[in-house]
C-alpha cells in the first residue's frame, strides 16, 4: 500500500471521472465532465488533480507545458486500500468484531459476492498450493 488517505468527496467525484476516462486526460477535460453535473471552477479541479497525484491515487503525465492524468490504481485496488486501512486502526478481538459488524451490515448481494470472493481465493491458493490464509 502506497500510503493514499481516504478520499474526500470531491477526490471521489474526480477520481470516478477519471477512471471513466480511456486514457490520461487534461485538467480542461476532467472540468469540463464535471461542470455538467456540477458547478466547480477549474482551479478547483486542477487543485484536487494535484492532490490526488501527491497522495499516489493518480498519476501527473507531463504534455508539453501542461500535464495530464490518469488513475494509478484502479477502482477495485484503492477501495481495497481504503478497507485495509479501516481494519488496521483495529487489532484482535477488536477487529473480528469490526469484521463482524461489517459482515452482519452487509446486504444479501454484498454477502453473496463476499462468499464467492472467498471461495474463488481458497481455490487460487489451493492451486497454487500456498495453504496460508
Amino acid at each position: 500500500m502506497v500510503g493514499r488517505t481516504r478520499l474526500g468527496e470531491l477526490e471521489r467525484v474526480v477520481m470516478d471521472q477519471l477512471w471513466a476516462f480511456e486514457g490520461p486526460a487534461t485538467v480542461r477535460q476532467v472540468h469540463d465532465a464535471l461542470s455538467r453535473t456540477r458547478d466547480i471552477a477549474y482551479t478547483t479541479v486542477m487543485t484536487v488533480l494535484d492532490r490526488l497525484a501527491r497522495k499516489g491515487s493518480a498519476e501527473q503525465l507531463r504534455d508539453g507545458r501542461a500535464y495530464r492524468y490518469r488513475p494509478a490504481v484502479s477502482r477495485e485496488e484503492l477501495t481495497a486500500e481504503l478497507m485495509h486501512q479501516a481494519l488496521d486502526t483495529v487489532d484482535g478481538s477488536d477487529r473480528t468484531l469490526a469484521l463482524l459488524r461489517f459482515v452482519d451490515s452487509a446486504t444479501p448481494d454484498d454477502a453473496e459476492a463476499l462468499r464467492a470472493a472467498l471461495a474463488e481465493l481458497e481455490q487460487r491458493r489451493a492451486d497454487d498450493g500456498d495453504t496460508q490464509p
